[in-house]
């Protein structure tokens, strides 16, 4: 258990933070559901508006530290090829 008054506080923030982060990455995983079951259905139309609707949740996420800029970029690399390949 933490002594000081900081570490305390290093407690609670970091607590604030997951819970934070925590809403972030489940926001993210429901826009990429979204934009895999429009490809799966074979909609293209409707994986592009999913898409589009998933890129700046992915951005705004990895600008906030839920995610590493290269992962939102892996994951929207790969969904935009699996839609032009439609």
């Amino acid at each position: 258990m933490a002594n000081s008054r900081s570490a305390k506080k290093r407690i609670r923030q970091a607590a604030r933070r997951s819970d934070r982060n925590r809403v972030r990455r489940s926001r993210v995983r429901t826009h990429i559901r979204n934009v895999e079951e429009a490809i799966a259905s074979g909609n293209k139309l409707a994986a592009e508006e999913a898409y589009k609707a998933a890129m700046p949740a992915l951005h705004r996420s990895s600008q906030n530290g839920a995610f590493h800029r290269n992962t939102t970029r892996r994951k929207l690399s790969g969904l935009s090829r699996r839609i032009n390949a439609m």
